[in-house]
């Protein structure tokens, strides 16, 4: 099977490429583009370090084909701050309630955040946890990035009624 050019708009930029066959949407981020937020971890989709978003969907990025994604909007941590460096509140408060520790973990949590929020805007912790639940962390016990995103919801909700 024959390399292809590929294109994909990353983080609202448009990207062309040439992909390997096999090459992974996360190999892609990663080598093609030196977009290294999202983490190589277990090769499997299970544990969530590599998670972007795709046409605004968490998936895992290891598991993605490039090749089947072609045309398609993919954002990355890299694209969640402002062009100035404003981090978003999911950001924040990550920093703010201490949800990092090794930091992972955290490229993975946050988009797999960024995506419930735009889904549901004001989620109960079980729906948090349950958003989570294909993310692993091995360093903060959970509690802190959860109580991260449900401050962040609440950031959002404060920032629409302002």
């Amino acid at each position: 099977m024959a390399s292809r050019i590929v294109t994909l708009s990353v983080n609202e930029r448009e990207h062309e490429f040439i992909a390997k066959p096999g090459t992974t949407l996360l190999g892609a981020l990663r080598d093609a583009l030196g977009l290294t937020a999202a983490k190589r971890g277990c090769a499997q989709g299970a544990c969530g370090s590599c998670t972007v978003l795709l046409d605004d969907q968490a998936v895992p990025s290891c598991l993605v084909p490039v090749e089947t994604v072609d045309g398609a909007a993919v954002r990355t941590l890299e694209g969640v701050a402002t062009a100035d460096g404003e981090l978003d509140e999911v950001q924040s408060a990550f920093l703010d309630d201490f949800a990092t520790q090794c930091g992972f973990c955290t490229s993975g949590m946050i988009m797999t955040a960024q995506a419930l929020l735009a889904e549901n805007p004001d989620p109960t912790r079980e729906e948090v946890v349950e958003a989570i639940s294909g993310n692993v962390c091995r360093c903060t016990g959970y509690e802190p990035i959860v109580a991260a995103i449900l401050d962040a919801a609440g950031r959002r909700s404060a920032a629409r009624s302002a």
